[in-house]
């Protein structure tokens, strides 16, 4: 039986916590910020955010998981911030997306780079609360400014 895409999403972001939580070594506290609204994201697209000094790319694919998506928008084989530029959609089941230079394709459930492992992008849990869209970060100390890239 197929889960209902709500709790499928909030699985896969759990499990894509805890990979990040176990690459960072230790439980750091987090706190949801929100960057914008469901009226501000492109299905199907991507779109990016300043979350303190961070950029995120926000992705939403309503016709693939119906689900929210986020990570760095720092593209690590490029050294540009345009990940929230590239081409979405899936590789064997797995979404992803493609840069929009080289066209490397990163897992946004992971953040690993399908051709090239020594590549990764920093993922981030994101939810839609209400129309507000919001994405899970460490707790700085600083409060966290929100604006659309």
């Amino acid at each position: 039986m197929r889960m209902p895409s709500a709790q499928r999403g909030e699985h896969i972001m759990a499990e894509a916590l805890q990979v990040e939580a176990h690459q960072a070594g230790k439980a750091q506290a987090r706190e949801w910020v929100t960057v914008g609204k469901r009226s501000d994201l492109i299905p199907g697209s991507g779109v990016g955010a300043l979350v303190g000094d961070q950029q995120v790319a926000v992705f939403w694919l309503p016709e693939l998981y119906d689900t929210l998506y986020a990570v760095s928008n720092y593209c690590p084989i490029s050294g540009v911030h345009l990940i929230a530029r590239g081409i979405v959609g899936d590789v064997g089941g797995e979404p992803v997306v493609a840069t929009p230079l080289y066209k490397q394709h990163f897992s946004l459930l992971d953040g690993r780079c399908l051709e090239e492992s020594e590549h990764r992008l920093q993922i981030y849990p994101a939810r839609f609360l209400g129309s507000a869209v919001q994405i899970e970060v460490p707790v700085t100390g600083r409060s966290h400014r929100r604006q659309a890239a």
